[in-house]
């Protein structure tokens, strides 16, 4: 007959209560590398320029030039050759927010998981 002991170990090297202090103390916007960044801002650019190069514009700036909504209405039915609800033309902040709602919304029909974009 076998008998099974069980067993904890426990392993006291220091590192673990520095390390989680370190973790606390992290800044989140420090973690990616500013280069890395931009370089991801550029390739996502250019991606995005050579789709909207079919209806005759482009982007510079990702935030600015999505931030009505209307380029980037156009690039999604432009990607998925289906037209989405009209835009709001308006100048106003609550135009551009739904406009970017649109776009949201289309991208959740097609069912893709948004999460943490607020």
């Amino acid at each position: 007959m076998m008998t099974q002991i069980e067993t904890t170990v426990h392993y006291d090297n220091g590192y673990e209560d520095e390390y989680m202090i370190q973790e606390d103390e992290w800044d989140r916007d420090m973690l990616l590398d500013p280069a890395w960044e931009q370089q991801q801002r550029k390739t996502f650019t250019a991606w995005c320029n050579s789709h909207l190069r079919k209806a005759g514009t482009q982007i510079d700036n990702i935030e600015e030039d999505f931030r009505n909504g209307l380029k980037l209405m156009l690039l999604l039915e432009v990607i998925s050759g289906e037209r989405l609800p009209k835009p709001d033309r308006g100048k106003m902040r609550f135009h551009k927010i739904a406009n970017v709602n649109k776009a949201l919304d289309f991208i959740t029909s097609k069912g893709v998981k948004l999460v943490s974009i607020g």
